[in-house]
């Protein structure tokens, strides 16, 4: 019962500290696709070069 207790003291707070981090949303002209998009391409060659030495071996 008691640590029922504790973590309803430790994680209310926190959920409750969520809330208005939802309100404030983006900026209406983020631009993430040219990053977002490097990213995919690197991500997609690191992990063919993964599986390529991962089947040598």
């Amino acid at each position: 019962m008691k640590k029922v207790v504790i973590r309803i003291a430790v994680f209310l707070p926190l959920m409750l500290s969520i809330i208005p981090v939802f309100a404030q949303g983006a900026p209406p002209a983020t631009p993430i696709d040219g990053g977002l998009g490097l990213l995919l391409i690197v991500g997609g060659a690191y992990g063919i070069k993964k599986i390529k030495n991962r089947s040598i071996r």
